[in-house]
């Protein structure tokens, strides 16, 4: 029973650093009907930041982590201001070719600037180690990454839900005409919102950095696992990413701790399952 709930707890953890980072290819998807495969670049530029805040200048790993969402933001805004926005009439495959190569763009930079290894990462001491709770010994780092991941949701939901601009979004998702139309400036918002995604991109991959790793490499080892996010939850929904990036993280923590032998495909087949059940997503909205 112990080592269950620890599986389920390992799961719930891994879901959430994949909400954290999937959340804002989601929004981007759902909103910009822009598909962005260089998402995951975002998240590694915010691994990389992390990583030579901390070794070469010695920030702690508290302070790392805003420096890693505002420079996965601010590069996210430029580039949106100076390259995606030229494309966000251009058919799918022409957002498809020019995200994937700026994702190995990134990679043969990172490669170049850091080497092709993972990246060390040295985390604090009240991090480190196994905390008791009714009996069951959670990791404290995967209790820190759950904690976090729950406060930027119940943000992201009052900021959605309760604010000024969550309601500016929220008209742009559903008409941009009508929207642009009633004063508001559909450009600003999408540039708002993509660097907001980015730099919880890049938070997400600072964050991640002990779970998932960091190397050149990540932005295409992960890249599906975003897609599965956002093709499973539904585009540009909050809820629908964080309930799909959960039960796929269970499914696979669980898949690779009782079935190693069949590797990945138990994620592959519940997305599969999940997606047979809910063709649009399961939050998602089906095309009128």
């Amino acid at each position: 029973m112990a080592s269950l709930l620890g599986v389920l707890f390992d799961g719930v953890t891994y879901g959430s650093l994949l909400f954290l980072i999937g959340m804002g290819l989601s929004v981007t998807m759902g909103l910009m009907n822009f598909i962005n495969l260089a998402h995951g670049a975002f998240a590694m530029l915010g691994g990389y930041v992390a990583v030579v805040a901390m070794n070469r200048f010695g920030v702690p790993f508290l302070a790392a982590l805003p420096l890693a969402f505002a420079a996965a933001a601010l590069v996210g805004g430029l580039f949106e201001r100076t390259l995606y926005r030229r494309l966000y009439r251009a058919s799918h495959l022409d957002q498809v070719l020019f995200s994937i190569g700026l994702t190995f763009m990134a990679m043969a930079g990172a490669t170049w600037l850091f080497g092709p290894g993972q990246q060390p990462v040295t985390l604090p001491a009240f991090l480190l180690g196994q905390i008791k709770l009714g009996g069951l010994e959670l990791g404290a780092y995967r209790l820190f990454l759950l904690a976090i991941v729950v406060v930027i949701t119940l943000s992201l939901g009052w900021l959605v839900a309760r604010t000024r601009f969550g309601a500016q979004v929220r008209a742009a998702v559903d008409n941009q005409q009508a929207a642009s139309g009633l004063g508001i400036d559909v450009g600003r918002v999408f540039s708002l919102t993509f660097a907001l995604g980015s730099g919880l991109a890049g938070l997400g991959g600072a964050l991640g950095i002990d779970v998932l790793g960091l190397d050149p490499t990540f932005p295409l080892k992960y890249m599906v696992y975003f897609l599965l996010v956002v093709a499973v939850g539904g585009a540009g929904s909050i809820r629908g990413s964080l309930v799909a990036a959960i039960v796929l993280g269970v499914a696979d923590v669980a898949g690779k701790y009782y079935v190693p032998e069949v590797g990945a495909f138990v994620i592959y087949a519940m997305m599969v399952l999940l997606l047979v059940a809910f063709p649009a997503g399961l939050y998602g909205r089906r095309a009128a």
